[in-house]
């Protein structure tokens, strides 16, 4: 099948198809044309590279997922491993987005958000006391 036939079967852009052919992840057979021709194979693997960048797994991770999905001699405390790492940055995003809406919570709460100059938001995004345009 064509790129587009095989981005559609996979629920991807046809860029994206391509990219991963340019950078080795799903490298199509070639027509005597040049044009890219995709079996149900390279489907399926475009299928499992949409589902593990979906989970937030990097380019490099999907690589190292593909080749685990390749050997059939694969330990699946080695695909544990990645998965665990994964939720490893997760949880550690939300902590840091748990601390971020905690401050700009605090600065809301401070700003008595009326019509005077004065404005706690401002001075911490100033870093000192707020300053008046003028």
């Amino acid at each position: 099948m064509n790129i587009s036939e095989a981005a559609d079967a996979a629920g991807l852009p046809v860029k994206t198809v391509r990219y991963y052919d340019d950078i080795g992840l799903v490298v199509a057979d070639r027509s005597s044309n040049g044009y890219r021709n995709y079996s149900d194979n390279h489907v399926n693997r475009l299928r499992f590279l949409q589902r593990s960048r979906s989970l937030g797994f990097s380019i490099e991770d999907c690589r190292s997922l593909l080749s685990l999905y390749d050997d059939a001699d694969r330990a699946s405390a080695d695909v544990k491993k990645l998965a665990q790492a994964r939720i490893d940055e997760i949880e550690e995003k939300i902590r840091q987005l748990g601390s971020l809406r905690d401050t700009l919570s605090e600065l809301v709460n401070a700003c008595h958000g009326d019509a005077r100059p004065d404005c706690p938001i401002i001075a911490d995004l100033a870093g000192g006391p707020a300053r008046l345009n003028g």
